[in-house]
């Protein structure tokens, strides 16, 4: 969702500095490691010795009230006014609470369904978050496309046997490696959807590198 679906950075950047102030976290260091990370897992890593599901309704808080500055990243409406309803679907690492605020203040309909942090055992870089949106598809994993901004997204749509398709909206190349193909954003991806629900075709010019 964020990076890919929406710009969130500041909001996200601007809670995890007030989080790392208030418990005696650098807060250079507490934005770092919540990147494309669960908020849950960030507070165990840094502060292990809080209860972790207390933070994480107090970083949770923080968020939903910070909506200043969230944009819609280029190329996204005009992609998802291609696809079917029942053949995308989101895979975050973000809260289902938090993720539904943000789309709602993006305009961008939510599905029915998605894979949030609520949802899983393990978050991203392990495969889990993005094998359970194939489940949630009803397709292979072989047969799905995972689009990725962050170095543990990527990571974790390759780990389950997706092909990657890495945005190089807020990380380095260099840190994209498990990414199949890059892509600056969303802009210009073609959509075919085939008869008979027999399957979709993505059109897409990827960067040389």
């Amino acid at each position: 969702m964020d990076g890919i679906l929406i710009s969130s950075l500041g909001s996200v950047e601007r809670s995890w500095r007030a989080w790392g102030l208030a418990r005696g976290i650098d807060p250079s260091e507490a934005i770092h490691t919540a990147h494309g990370r669960r908020a849950i897992e960030t507070v165990r890593l840094l502060r292990p010795d809080l209860d972790d599901a207390e933070e994480l309704k107090f970083i949770e808080e923080l968020e939903v009230n910070d909506n200043e500055g969230l944009a819609v990243l280029p190329g996204v409406l005009e992609l998802l006014a291609k696809l079917p309803g029942n053949r995308w679907t989101v895979v975050t690492s973000a809260t289902e609470r938090l993720a539904r605020a943000r789309l709602a203040v993006g305009g961008i309909p939510a599905p029915e369904r998605m894979v949030t942090a609520d949802h899983v055992t393990w978050g991203k870089p392990d495969p889990e978050p993005y094998l359970q949106g194939a489940e949630i598809l009803g397709l292979a994993p072989a047969d799905c496309v995972v689009f990725e901004d962050s170095a543990s997204g990527t990571i974790a749509g390759r780990a389950a046997g997706c092909t990657v398709i890495g945005t190089t909206f807020s990380h380095p190349i260099a840190q994209l490696g498990a990414a199949h193909y890059l892509v600056t954003d969303l802009t210009g991806i073609g959509v075919e959807v085939m008869a008979g629900d027999a399957g979709m075709a993505l059109r897409f010019a990827p960067l040389a590198v």
